[in-house]
C-alpha cells in the first residue's frame, strides 16, 4: 500500500450512456434511464419516465469550485466524478489507495430502481449498472472496489443477481434498509428476506446499508431555508437516519440467525454510535433481553458483525473505545459535497493523533481490506 488508506464510502457517478448503451431501445423506449431537458434548459435524470430526485445531474460538489452549486447540465460535471482514470488522479491527490464504490443515479442505497413496477425493466437497469461498474471501473484498476445493487423483490431474484454480480467481481451488496417504504413488500425483518442474508453470508460479501434510502425517517428542509442551508439539512438528516436503521437491525434477530453476516452502515458517522449501543444494551435489558431468542446483547452483536463509516469525525473518533477500532471504516465521501477531499489526510492527522498505531491501521485500511477480501 502506498498511502495506507482505504476509502470505504465513495460514489461512482453514472454517465449518460450507462443505460442507453446497454438497454434495448426497441424494448424499453423512453423508459430507459437517461438525461432529459426541461423547459428552462436544465438537464435531469429520468427513470421509467419519472424524474429522479437529485439536485442537478450529478453529485459532484467536492470537485466543483463551489460545493453548494448544483450541476444543471452534464458538461458542468467534473470528469473525476464519472471517469475512472480521472478518479485515480483524485485519489492520488488525496492519498487514497482503494475506493469502495456506491451509486448516485441508481440511488445512494440502490433504491432508485425499486420504484419501478415492471420487474423486467428493474432487472435490466440493475444488471446494466452492475456490469458497467465492473467493466468501466474495476477493469481500469484493482484500486476500485465494486459493490452490486439488486432487484428489490422477490428475494430469489435478488439472490440470483448477487451471485451473478459477485462472480463478475463485485465485493459487496448494497440494499435499501427500508424496502417496505419503496414498494408493497414485506417488512425487512420478515423471514422472506432470509435468502438474501444467506447469500451474502455464503459468498462472504458484506451487506451495505447506505444512509438516504429511507425518506420517511428524514425530515424535509423548511421552505424558508436558502439552498445552501437546505442542502446541509438534507446531508445531516441523511446521515443520522442510520440511527433508526441500525436500531432496527440490531434488534431484528437477523444477526443472531446469520452469525457470519457482515453489515456496513455507510455514511453513518461515529458520534451517535456509542450512545446508541449503550442505550440499546440498557433498554433491551430493561425490557427482558437477552432471552426470548436474543442470546447476545446489542453491543456484542455489533462487535461481532457490524461496521460504521466515518469521514469528518475529528472528535467523535474517541468513541472507538466503545465501538471497537475493528468495527470502524474511514472514507472520503468523494465526490459528494460533504467529502473531505482533497484534505482527507490533513483532517486525519489531528483526529488520529493520540490513537495507537495498531488501531489507526485497523480503521484506515486493515478492516476494509479484510471485509472486502482485498489482495494487498
Amino acid at each position: 500500500m502506498k498511502y495506507g488508506f482505504i476509502s470505504a464510502d465513495d460514489h461512482a457517478q453514472e454517465h449518460p450512456q450507462v443505460w442507453t448503451s446497454r438497454l434495448s431501445k426497441a424494448k424499453w423506449g423512453e423508459r430507459i434511464p437517461q438525461l432529459r431537458e426541461d423547459s428552462g434548459g436544465a438537464q435531469y435524470w429520468s427513470v421509467d419516465g419519472r424524474r429522479v430526485d437529485l439536485p442537478g445531474v450529478a453529485l459532484a460538489g467536492a470537485a466543483l469550485d463551489d460545493r453548494t452549486r448544483a450541476t444543471r447540465r452534464w458538461d458542468e460535471v467534473p470528469a473525476a466524478a464519472y471517469d475512472p482514470k480521472e478518479r485515480l488522479k483524485a485519489m492520488d491527490r488525496d492519498g487514497v489507495d482503494y475506493s469502495v464504490l456506491y451509486p448516485v443515479v441508481a440511488g445512494l442505497a440502490g433504491e432508485t430502481f425499486a420504484h419501478i413496477d415492471d420487474y423486467d425493466l428493474e432487472l435490466d437497469c440493475v444488471r446494466a449498472y452492475n456490469d458497467w461498474l465492473v467493466e468501466e471501473w474495476a477493469a481500469v484498476s484493482p484500486r476500485f472496489v465494486p459493490q452490486c445493487i439488486v432487484p428489490l423483490w422477490p428475494a430469489e431474484a435478488a439472490v440470483a443477481e448477487i451471485r451473478r454480480a459477485v462472480a463478475k467481481g463485485h465485493k459487496g451488496v448494497i440494499y435499501p434498509a427500508s424496502p417496505m417504504e419503496l414498494r408493497a413488500v414485506p417488512h425487512i425483518n420478515d423471514g422472506a428476506y432470509d435468502p438474501i442474508w444467506a447469500a451474502c453470508e455464503d459468498l462472504g460479501v458484506p451487506l451495505c446499508f447506505h444512509s438516504g434510502a429511507s425518506r420517511k425517517i428524514q425530515m424535509a428542509p423548511g421552505e424558508s431555508f436558502p439552498p445552501a442551508a437546505a442542502a446541509a439539512f438534507r446531508d445531516i438528516t441523511r446521515s443520522v437516519s442510520s440511527i433508526a436503521v441500525f436500531a432496527n437491525f440490531i434488534l431484528s434477530r437477523i444477526l443472531h440467525r446469520f452469525s457470519k453476516l457482515k453489515v456496513v452502515f455507510a455514511e453513518s458517522s461515529l458520534g451517535w454510535g456509542a450512545y446508541e449501543i449503550e442505550y440499546a444494551d440498557y433498554q433491551s435489558a430493561a425490557d427482558g433481553l437477552p432471552g426470548e431468542g436474543y442470546p447476545l446483547k446489542p453491543s456484542e452483536l455489533f462487535a461481532r458483525q457490524c461496521y460504521f463509516t466515518c469521514w469528518y469525525d475529528r472528535e467523535s473518533v474517541r468513541v472507538r473505545r466503545y465501538l471497537g477500532a475493528k468495527n470502524i471504516l474511514w472514507s472520503t465521501q468523494f465526490p459528494l459535497a460533504t467529502s473531505c477531499w482533497p484534505e482527507s489526510r490533513a483532517r486525519l492527522a489531528p483526529a488520529l493523533e493520540h490513537v495507537p498505531e495498531d488501531e489507526r491501521r485497523q480503521m484506515l485500511w486493515e478492516n476494509a481490506a479484510k471485509l472486502y477480501r482485498l489482495e494487498m
